[in-house]
């Protein structure tokens, strides 16, 4: 039996993992692929981190997340590489975690599974992912790769207008591409728009292709309404189309938002259910930063201990 196991290797896992490995829980931490998840999160993927404190020149992601992973290890937390199937949630447990070949019980769980940001299924896309394609404008926008250039965003809600603008700061001018006629955004943010002359709303247009060599040089676009093509000269696409929670394995164990993120009694890492927390991406809608998922990482941790030594 485990005092505590943490589901997801991000940087909210690991820093889970970091604080109760060292208050003695000797954690386990479930670091494989988890229903559209990746081992490491999704800084696995992300190339220069320059927002992330303590790294005045930046760092790799992937590097960070090694790092992490390497901290929590120090204090002798466990890892499997597996996936989990599924797992069996009771009121103050022990919790069940199926995974690919075991079944794994633990006396309180930490849910730290993130979010997967959502792409248009465009070839092109693949293929230029991390290489002027990103889902995350506030993460990479103000890199010097995309400074004084022509930039696109795609979507339509506030999210999108918000990143839009965001990058007005240091794209020389932002083109705003949605395929409806007007914006889901709320008018607050649809004022920004008419008031920003750097960003150029590209309306009934949906994003069709990505061309380049090595990184993006420019983008084709086709309007809805005639399925007339147009060129654009653009070195960065940011998609702003949403995010899905990696929540899908709870099957209802667990209470969700209606965007299926799960529901935590905040400030705490507490879910509606006791001896289960949940931190990071899988429970933050609204921010989705790493320094984010790593400070309720810790607040998972200290919830957990103090959980255990009132209850177990």
């Amino acid at each position: 039996m485990n005092n505590l196991v943490i589901i997801g290797s991000g940087p909210a896992g690991l820093t889970a993992a970091i604080y109760s490995a060292r208050a003695g829980l000797s954690p386990l931490v479930i670091e494989g692929f988890i229903k559209g998840g990746q081992a490491g999160g999704q800084l696995m993927t992300t190339t220069d981190i320059e927002n992330f404190p303590g790294f005045p020149n930046g760092i790799n992601g992937a590097e960070l997340i090694m790092n992490m992973r390497s901290q929590a290890e120090r204090f002798n937390t466990k890892f499997l590489m597996e996936d989990v199937e599924k797992i069996e949630i009771k009121a103050k447990g022990p919790f069940k975690i199926q995974t690919t070949s075991q079944t794994i019980e633990s006396k309180a769980l930490i849910i730290a599974t993130g979010s997967v940001a959502k792409y248009l299924e465009i070839p092109s896309i693949e293929k230029f992912k991390n290489k002027g394609v990103s889902a995350c404008a506030t993460c990479d926008g103000a890199l010097p790769m995309y400074r004084n250039k022509v930039l696109a965003v795609i979507g339509g809600g506030d999210t999108a207008i918000e990143e839009a603008t965001f990058l007005t700061r240091f794209a020389s001018k932002v083109l705003l591409i949605h395929r409806r006629n007007e914006f889901r955004a709320s008018k607050a943010m649809q004022d920004k728009i008419s008031e920003n002359k750097k960003i150029e709303p590209i309306m009934e247009s949906i994003l069709e292709e990505i061309l380049g060599s090595d990184f993006v040089e420019k983008i084709k676009v086709k309007n809805v309404t005639t399925g007339q093509l147009k060129e654009y000269e653009c070195s960065g696409v940011f998609m702003a189309i949403g995010h899905k929670p990696n929540t899908d394995f709870l099957e209802g164990a667990l209470e969700l938002n209606e965007l299926g993120y799960i529901k935590v009694k905040s400030p705490s890492s507490l879910t509606s259910v006791e001896g289960v927390f949940a931190c990071g991406d899988v429970a933050d809608p609204t921010y989705r930063q790493a320094i984010r998922a790593a400070g309720t990482g810790c607040v998972a941790a200290l919830d957990a201990e103090r959980w255990l030594r009132e209850n177990i």
